[in-house]
């Protein structure tokens, strides 16, 4: 059975205020030819489906229109959808009775009913997962079937235990003995939303909604039971999950920031037989306008030498608008001091460059305050009292501006100074 899996498409999302609508209609236009060529048993989609829980009308319209024209290209093919962190489970879940004739299967929440105890008060008693609503069956069209474990975003209501960790591997692990239970002869594969431990994310600039302190991290240790493949959605780089051989993040549609600029994007297509042996194919996709950042690595660039670069490296605009294939650039210039008006050229020429500015990253070389001010080290309260109060107004504008005062901006001060002294 070949099955395609991807995750993390964001509609909706703004990219430093820029609608990026377009770019998602070219996403999921490239995805579905890649359905209508490869004819797949399934579509898993692993959460994040929008970028926020009240999406806009025109984000939802291109949703359902892929819908739409993805089972009509591939019309014995399963689309499996589940809720990431980012989606209202309840509005994603809403159409459900209607998709299901489309054989579109959503899973926004997991069902739980209270089950009273026996007692003759009837005051206690425990919630009941419903696992076979997330367990769903996929016949394939050569006559081999699966199983799909389809697990949307656990929040911590539903995983209530010791640590979030633990309740994930207990719910996990218990989903995956009741489908081997229902279904022992079939290949399980699961999708699922979740921070993996180990997991490789930006160091800055991130995008992924990461819980302070990792207390949504899960770790896996020792599954032996494992389902067959797993694969998950939540973190945006393509990259294996808990250095296993059998689950994979698949990565975003999308860079979600400037830090996520090399990542690789794309589907996997994933077969699996009744040897329950899955093979994995990473078919990339590339994005309809790249992330590029001048200069490139940790440097900056003062402002004329900046603007040498750009006219090198970025393509004229051709009429009054950006190309549809326009590159989202980032410009990090190094200022001595407040250059507004180097700002300003640098943005003009952009406007003339087939790209869009998102940001200009102004870097300020670090001082050696002890070249601004008295250099001499304080170690008691006269040492304080005995300081030229100049020396330390000095230092505080420094610090505060990562600049030298100006000769004007001295002389004000000391005009002020004089006066108090003078009042006094």
């Amino acid at each position: 059975m070949k099955i395609i899996s991807t995750s993390d498409w964001h509609l909706g999302n703004l990219f430093h205020g820029n609608d990026r609508l377009p770019e998602h209609r070219h996403f999921l236009n490239w995805l579905l030819d890649q359905i209508t060529t490869r004819q797949p048993d399934a579509l898993l989609v692993a959460g994040d489906i929008f970028d926020n829980g009240n999406p806009s009308a025109a984000a939802q319209h291109a949703y359902y229109e892929f819908l739409a024209e993805a089972t009509r290209a591939c019309q014995d093919m399963t689309v499996v959808i589940t809720a990431g962190n980012h989606d209202s489970s309840n509005r994603l879940e809403a159409p459900r009775p209607l998709l299901e004739r489309y054989n579109v299967e959503i899973r926004g929440n997991v069902r739980r009913t209270w089950v009273p105890s026996d007692d003759e008060e009837g005051a206690s008693g425990s919630w009941q997962t419903d696992y076979d609503d997330l367990i769903i069956p996929i016949q394939g069209r050569g006559g081999d079937s699966m199983v799909v474990l389809a697990v949307p975003y656990l929040r911590s209501d539903v995983v209530a235990d010791e640590s979030y960790s633990h309740g994930v591997n207990r719910f996990l692990r218990q989903l995956t003995d009741r489908a081997r239970q229902l279904y022992p002869d079939k290949p399980t594969v699961m999708m699922a939303h979740l921070y993996a431990h180990g997991t490789d994310i930006a160091d800055n600039d991130a995008s992924e909604k990461i819980i302070i302190g990792g207390q949504e991290e899960v770790n896996i240790d020792k599954w032996e039971g494992h389902p067959d493949y797993m694969t998950c959605g939540h973190i945006h780089k393509r990259q294996r999950v808990w250095g296993t051989d059998w689950a994979r993040y698949t990565g975003s549609a999308l860079p979600m920031s400037f830090a996520e600029k090399d990542y690789r994007h794309g589907v996997d297509l994933l077969t699996i037989g009744q040897d329950r042996q899955p093979e994995v194919e990473f078919v990339e996709y590339r994005p309809q306008h790249p992330l590029r950042v001048l200069p490139e690595g940790d440097e900056a660039l003062p402002p004329k030498k900046l603007q040498k670069l750009i006219v090198k490296q970025l393509a004229d605009r051709q009429g009054d608008k950006p190309s549809e294939a326009f590159e989202y650039v980032e410009l990090r210039v190094l200022l001595d001091k407040p250059a507004p008006e180097a700002i300003r050229e640098l943005e003009s020429l952009m406007a003339t460059k087939d790209a869009v500015l998102c940001k200009t990253q102004k870097v300020i070389p670090k001082l050696d305050i002890t070249t601004i001010t008295d250099s001499r080290r304080i170690g008691s309260i006269d040492d304080i009292l005995n300081r030229d109060p100049m020396d330390t107004l000095r230092e505080a504008f420094a610090i505060r501006h990562g600049s030298k005062m100006s000769e004007e901006q001295e002389e004000m001060i000391k005009e002020v100074m004089n006066e108090l002294s003078a009042d006094n």
